[in-house]
């Protein structure tokens, strides 16, 4: 799987484009990523793509973040991934400060995961260390109600569990040229230690100017329960406008 993902630092070529930035006058953003990578060489072929929306509002004390995310790819004719995943989350601030709640919906499937469906509901609660312009830390945890269909040994499993979520996220700016950002994800069940979720989402942008950067990302899953997993690198260039 790794030999097949190592194809990507061939031919990657990531574009952002973002209209928004939240303040007073301004309120919503629209954010859409693709990154594809196509190898051809020796009567062999690789195709790899990655699309995904995202929509976010804030107004006064309530952030809502609605994302969409679909990987597809196809390795000498035969199917590697076919991915997709929507989330809708909202974020609360009426507490103290640098603290909030949160609460999500989320539906995945991944050919790559055996996942054929899966659902998952909760809410929680998360703390900011630091938010400011060049530093951001967040810790947040909750309960996940979690309904799937998998793949198990090629046999399809219908369950229930309840799962803790533990999540690190952060964001540093380095001399106003180097952003390094994450949102990595810890999500074992509460009913049995060895069924556990990995997400992690981890990437680093060499800003060029105010809208142009050079970026690199490493994603990393695994659902322990079917034994699978996915890891992918890209590289490329990042567009980004605020009005």
């Amino acid at each position: 799987m790794i030999k097949q993902y190592a194809l990507l630092l061939f031919s990657t070529l990531t574009f952002h484009f973002s209209w928004a930035q939240f303040t007073d006058s301004t309120q919503h953003l629209v954010n859409f990523t693709s990154t594809n990578s196509i190898n051809r060489a020796d009567g062999k072929s690789a195709y790899l793509f990655n699309n995904g929306l995202r929509f976010a509002m804030q107004k006064e004390s309530i952030r809502l973040n609605f994302n969409n995310n679909w990987l597809y790819g196809n390795q000498n004719r035969e199917l590697t991934n076919n991915d997709f995943s929507s989330s809708l989350d909202v974020n609360l601030y009426k507490t103290f400060p640098n603290f909030f709640y949160w609460g999500l919906l989320n539906y995945n499937t991944s050919f790559s995961l055996k996942i054929r469906n899966q659902m998952l509901t909760g809410a929680g609660v998360a703390y900011n260390f630091f938010d400011d312009d060049t530093t951001y830390l967040n810790l947040s945890n909750g309960l996940l109600y979690d309904a799937s269909s998998i793949l198990q040994d090629e046999e399809r499993i219908d369950y229930q569990t309840l799962r803790n979520s533990f999540r690190l996220a952060f964001r540093f700016v380095i001399w106003d040229m180097v952003v390094l950002s994450g949102s990595n994800f810890w999500q074992p069940s509460l009913r049995d230690g060895r069924d556990y979720n990995i997400r992690l989402n981890d990437n680093i942008a060499f800003k060029l100017n105010q809208w142009l950067s050079v970026t690199a990302a490493f994603t990393y899953n695994r659902v322990n329960r079917t034994r699978s997993e996915n890891m992918l690198f890209t590289y490329g260039v990042s567009f980004e406008r605020y009005f």
